[in-house]
């Protein structure tokens, strides 16, 4: 996507958010940059993003992204990036940004009842941040890994298991907005390394998005 066509979708978000009640007219040029980079993101081959409506109550701007890890056809995972912005600053984010994302993906259901399974699963999210060189403070989440067994009618299906992470963290960006790059990329990873997917052999660059992701509901019409 062009910097033009990612500004307008800038403006569009900050409009949405001040019809929902923010209490500013018109979205900083700090978050118009943030979503810039949100927008323009390169991304591997597997991940497929797409817009999505963002939360427009937690913050008074937000632009958000969702992403399926598709190999083959298949679905191997899933996850959200949600970028928040309040100009004057929130003492629980010690900032005035914050990534809140989500990410999950299936795993063998043996996974489940190790009890490492989820200081390793945070490990993923914070080695992905430092390996991508992305500056934050004030990270929080939670690593869930539920299992499901079918009954009755349902009997043959398989069993079937999954982890799920749920973190948020505030990005140090400069003071035009820019530097949200190395936390998407580390978001990225993180996806990737749920799914299973081995890293990128060195020397290969993502392409950068040439256009606007299309929106889920609209994709599916």
């Amino acid at each position: 996507m062009s910097r033009l066509r990612a500004a307008e979708y800038a403006r569009r978000m900050a409009a949405k958010s001040d019809a929902a009640g923010g209490n500013v007219t018109g979205a900083p040029d700090a978050f118009h940059r943030a979503v810039e980079d949100l927008t323009s993101a390169p991304w591997r081959s597997e991940l497929h993003v797409e817009e999505l409506p963002a939360p427009q109550r937690i913050a008074p701007y937000s632009a958000a992204v969702t992403a399926d890890v598709l190999v083959n056809g298949e679905e191997l995972g899933s996850g959200r990036f949600v970028l928040l912005h309040d100009p004057a600053g929130n003492t629980a984010w010690q900032g005035t940004f914050r990534c809140v994302t989500f990410a999950r993906a299936d795993i063998d259901p043996e996974m489940v009842t190790d009890s490492l399974l989820p200081s390793v699963g945070w490990s993923w999210l914070v080695d992905a941040l430092e390996s991508n060189n992305a500056d934050y403070d004030a990270p929080s989440g939670t690593v869930t890994s539920v299992s499901s067994d079918s009954f009755g009618g349902m009997a043959s299906e398989p069993s079937r298991a999954e982890i799920e992470i749920r973190a948020s963290w505030t990005p140090k960006l400069l003071a035009d907005g820019t530097g949200l790059s190395p936390h998407l990329a580390g978001w990225a990873e993180l996806l990737c390394t749920l799914a299973g997917l081995p890293p990128l052999p060195a020397g290969v660059v993502m392409m950068p998005s040439r256009r606007k992701p299309p929106s889920r509901s609209s994709r599916r019409h």
